[in-house]
């Protein structure tokens, strides 16, 4: 019988845990993108918590980007040492630690926002040469793997989905073409660092000739063909994909299912899980290993380890989202306490 808190191994990897924590956005670094004591604290009490493996808020790759100003950057004179202080604290607790790399719009000079067809092979090869110098940075920075942002509504996301890459070339068409400007990158990462390399796919974006689970299916199969080590499943953060009639009839679970029968390697559930029933339940119904929270971490860091002494738990996370409409790693609501929470059920 699976346990969340079961030690497991996740590819090479060993985890304390069968969660994974996955962050968003990061609203507690300086102007500058250092670090700052209370993003230190913060990843120690997560690391410290019983998590399995924790993946970063996300490294936007470029300085005008939407979210660049609510992201970790890695375009500054310390990040290196930085951040390889905050991945020695987090091994303190033999949790690994990826770095997430993405980006939502590319933009050229006077060019904003540009679509998948617009790029030319020149803008395809910065866009892959971005995300390998990156990647380095993270290798030398002490992280055990990255995550690229191929899911939600990250610009890649965009380019590998029917319904928004029309390009008549090599990088457009058929699910191959597709996705071959992330294979390609991909190659060279492999090659020259010894990262874990996760990559966060859509089950399905909603869109008309969009991404479904069998072109994500497809896609799994490529990418774990072409050397990604693990994959995890999530969706667009969208109004019709934010509330379902109840937890068991979340759609994430069916689809994480008909990857995890394809593919070989680790595949994790992502999607609104705040409840330790409800995570075991689906640990012990479904072919599922390894499911990721996130909000709940922003409302408690630690909430793990009350968890773990009760047995039952459930984070006081209310899905209000303003965490997310706000962009921020803090919580809106932390002032009430749990007993609040409980008292107004």
């Amino acid at each position: 019988m699976k346990d969340l808190f079961d030690f497991c191994e996740f590819g090479e990897l060993k985890l304390n845990s069968r969660i994974v924590r996955t962050g968003l956005f990061e609203s507690e670094r300086e102007a500058s993108g250092n670090l700052t004591p209370e993003i230190y604290n913060r990843y120690e009490n997560i690391a410290a918590s019983g998590v399995g493996l924790i993946i970063t808020e996300l490294f936007s790759l470029y300085p005008r980007d939407v979210f660049s100003k609510t992201s970790h950057t890695v375009n500054y004179t310390r990040f290196v040492r930085e951040a390889k202080d905050l991945t020695d604290l987090v091994h303190v607790y033999d949790v690994p630690i990826f770095a997430q790399l993405g980006f939502v719009h590319f933009n050229k000079r006077t060019e904003q926002n540009l679509k998948p067809e617009d790029l030319t092979i020149e803008d395809i090869r910065k866009i892959q040469t971005d995300h390998i110098i990156a990647a380095q940075k993270m290798d030398f920075a002490g992280f055990d793997g990255i995550q690229l942002a191929l899911g939600n509504s990250y610009f890649l996301s965009r380019f590998i989905s029917p319904s928004s890459n029309f390009r008549d070339d090599n990088y457009g068409g058929n699910t191959l073409n597709r996705l071959r400007m992330v294979l390609e990158l991909i190659k060279v990462i492999k090659q020259n660092t010894k990262l874990h390399i996760n990559c966060r796919l859509n089950a399905f974006d909603g869109t008309e000739d969009g991404m479904t689970v069998e072109e994500t299916v497809k896609i799994a199969k490529l990418l774990e063909k072409h050397g990604v080590d693990s994959l995890q499943i999530t969706q667009p953060i969208l109004p019709q994909f934010q509330e379902y009639e109840n937890d068991e009839k979340n759609p994430l679970i069916d689809a994480t299912e008909k990857i995890i029968n394809e593919v070989s390697i680790p595949v994790i559930l992502g999607g609104r899980l705040r409840k330790q029933n409800q995570i075991n339940n689906i640990l012990n119904g479904t072919n599922i290993d390894f499911v990721s929270m996130q909000k709940p971490f922003v409302a408690d860091p630690s909430f793990l380890v009350d968890w773990k002494i009760e047995g039952n738990g459930e984070s006081f996370c209310q899905n209000c989202y303003n965490c997310i409409s706000k962009r921020t790693s803090t919580c809106h609501l932390k002032p009430c306490s749990p007993e609040y929470y409980q008292k107004s059920d």
